[in-house]
């Protein structure tokens, strides 16, 4: 094998893109037969195409089924361990598949991001799109810019018109909360995530579930944005002898929750049991450690492309599916104090 040939196998779109003199966006136009492509820069792609012999069996494969074989995914989360392990093992799973990745992460609360992501994948000719961690916004622009276009999210929540793999959001709140009731604690908190977040909303609602299965009032939740830092403020303004415990709807929060906690003098879990929601790597060695929901991100990202790859193959079958969490009981947790009972 040469040198000259091996390089060619391994030409990328942004190969053909430089020796085209145009953008890859363009090349994926070209590749895809966009009608509004000027024939000079079709031709000149083309050539260049040849010169390379770009990923030659990729686009016999792509012409024989009019597809592309790339997925385009949209990370619409600006918390990092759950949807960039969502991320690899989608990844994974559609390069098992023989399909290419392009990937967006839109972290701010702006629509523009989201908005521009979904119009450049469009505009790659992905043949489908997978949404990681969505917001309510988010579907809404999906559904607006690429209602045709075969789409799976990632939410435990049915969505119209959309395939959805998750994990049991609202299941993995109730059994924390049902944790702590069972320990005794009879005042539990909430630090929600926002609002506008369909896992945050669904943690919240199993929260309120567990609390009314036991014949418990809920108290007000708080609102925070999946950082430690709304953790540590949280922490800092709790108020003892208010509640007994805390479910915060993630680890991250639950770290600076811990914090705030402890720069009050007051000790977890001997005057305040606290819970988390991720499991992330780091929760068993947090100062106690975490007890937490755990999710298999692994197997969340596999199903995702089962249900998409269905969705490609217009199969009519599962439109959702959900996976179990488990609860990982460690030492942030334990009965409230004596005279709290």
């Amino acid at each position: 094998m040469t040198g000259t040939a091996e390089q060619s196998r391994r030409a990328s779109i942004y190969d053909v893109a430089r020796l085209a003199g145009v953008s890859h966006t363009t090349v994926s136009r070209v590749l895809n037969d966009h009608p509004r492509t000027r024939e000079s820069t079709r031709r000149r792609v083309l050539a260049a195409i040849e010169q390379t012999s770009y990923t030659p069996s990729l686009i016999a494969r792509a012409l024989a089924t009019q597809r592309t074989m790339r997925i385009g995914v949209l990370v619409d989360s600006p918390v990092e361990h759950g949807p960039n392990t969502t991320l690899r093992a989608f990844e994974t799973a559609a390069r098992r598949a023989g399909y290419s990745i392009s990937s967006f992460s839109v972290t701010d609360d702006e629509h523009a991001g989201m908005h521009d992501a979904v119009s450049d994948l469009v505009m790659q000719g992905v043949d489908g799109l997978c949404v990681i961690a969505p917001r309510e916004s988010s579907l809404a622009i999906l559904r607006r810019q690429a209602p045709e276009l075969p789409a799976v999210v990632i939410t435990s929540e049915p969505q119209d018109g959309l395939r959805a793999a998750g994990i049991d959001q609202r299941e993995g709140a109730m059994r924390a909360v049902s944790h702590l009731i069972d320990l005794g604690h009879r005042r539990i908190l909430h630090l929600a995530g926002p609002g506008g977040w369909f896992d945050a909303r669904a943690r919240r609602e199993g929260w309120e579930d567990a609390l009314a299965a036991a014949g418990l009032e809920a108290m007000p939740a708080a609102e925070g944005d999946w950082t430690s830092d709304a953790g540590y403020a949280f922490g800092r303004l709790f108020e003892p002898g208010g509640a007994t415990a805390i479910f915060a709807a993630n680890d991250q929060m639950a770290l600076g929750v811990i914090r705030g906690l402890s720069e009050q003098g007051l000790r977890v879990p001997d005057d305040v049991s606290v819970v988390g929601f991720d499991d992330l790597p780091d929760a068993r060695h947090f100062l106690p450690p975490l007890t937490t929901v755990r999710q298999d991100f692994a197997e969340l990202g596999s199903l995702a492309v089962q249900l998409l790859l269905g969705a490609l193959e217009r199969d009519v079958g599962i439109a959702r599916a959900v996976i179990e969490p488990r609860l990982v009981v460690r030492g942030s947790t334990a009965r409230p104090p004596a005279d709290t009972r």
